[in-house]
């Protein structure tokens, strides 16, 4: 015989209220807030004269080295920050005027007043920077979207491009990223807005390795703290939201500088097959692999990546 509906009701009231209960008290574990702007710079910003207002974008810049040596400019990837080129740094100002600048929603850099954060905005910070810091030529070194940027920079600004280093670029279409249509973004992934644990972040993080050990601690907690700066995380959002891939072998094609295609053997987010579609458009582009190393080359094997680049730029 049925229950009555009459004396289901409080059950499921009951039900209901623990359920809710129980999603609350997950939600308010998992809750993740901003952190203060002035407690990120506390941790993070060398010196006030690092923030430069380039177009409206109070952008996070480091800029060290000789100003009369040949300039590097590095261009971190999605979720980044300007400091993952430390290794690289520390071995390299001595002898080049290195430039790396957060892109908006990243690091110290904080969103973009405008909300756009398409490819074409974002080249056109790039070229504003390289003119208020008086650069008129540069190599341009990129990494994951940041070699997306470095590449789409190259074609655009031919004259301005002395080399040119991809380290494991993005660009191609790829599952989810077609050609001419919006990124297909999981509505989950807006959850990160509000809920980020590092734990859960750093899960996430891990497979840009090969080694999962590189992800030190001290690592992760720069990534979770850089991560909760003001507004970075629904900028990241947007950014996702806004990328939109075209074809890139017309542009590619136009590109004669020297191009260095940079890679780790076991890179997880972009594998080393991918090479072959830029060393087809690429007219002056030789590839280097570095084996049992995942898709940040410069932060997994710094010595090794090192040498690589260095040869590059002094061929």
């Amino acid at each position: 015989m049925p229950i009555p509906t009459r004396r289901r009701r409080p059950f499921l009231r009951i039900a209901s209220i623990t359920l809710a209960a129980a999603l609350a008290t997950l939600g308010a574990w998992l809750y993740t807030p901003d952190l203060s702007q002035a407690a990120v710079e506390a941790r993070y910003l060398e010196q006030p004269a690092d923030r430069r207002m380039i177009d409206g974008v109070r952008l996070h810049i480091r800029d060290s080295g000789p100003r009369s040596a040949p300039v590097l400019v590095l261009l971190h990837g999605l979720g980044s920050h300007l400091q993952t080129w430390d290794h690289w740094v520390v071995a390299l100002e001595h002898n080049y005027r290195v430039v790396r600048f957060d892109f908006p929603g990243h690091g110290l850099s904080g969103p973009d007043p405008r909300g756009d954060y398409r490819d074409a905005r974002t080249v056109t910070l790039l070229t504003a920077l390289l003119d208020s810091l008086g650069v008129a030529k540069a190599t341009i070194v990129g990494n994951s979207m940041g070699g997306r940027i470095a590449w789409t920079f190259a074609a655009a600004h031919p004259e301005r491009v002395e080399r040119l280093v991809l380290a494991a670029p993005d660009g191609f279409a790829s599952p989810g990223f077609a050609y001419d249509t919006p990124a297909e973004v999981p509505a989950v992934l807006g959850l990160m807005r509000y809920m980020l644990p590092r734990a859960l972040l750093r899960m996430n993080l891990e497979p840009a390795y090969a080694d999962p050990r590189t992800m030190t601690d001290a690592l992760a907690e720069r990534y979770h703290d850089l991560m909760r700066a003001p507004g970075n995380r629904e900028a990241l959002f947007a950014r996702m939201q806004q990328t939109m891939l075209t074809d890139p072998v017309p542009r590619l094609r136009s590109i004669t500088a020297p191009t260095l295609l940079l890679w780790g053997e076991a890179d997880a987010m972009i594998p080393v097959a991918n090479a072959q579609d830029y060393l087809g458009a690429l007219p002056n582009a030789r590839l280097v692999t570095i084996p049992a190393v995942g898709h940040l080359v410069f932060e997994e094997a710094p010595t090794r990546s090192l040498e690589v680049l260095r040869t590059f730029l002094e061929r």
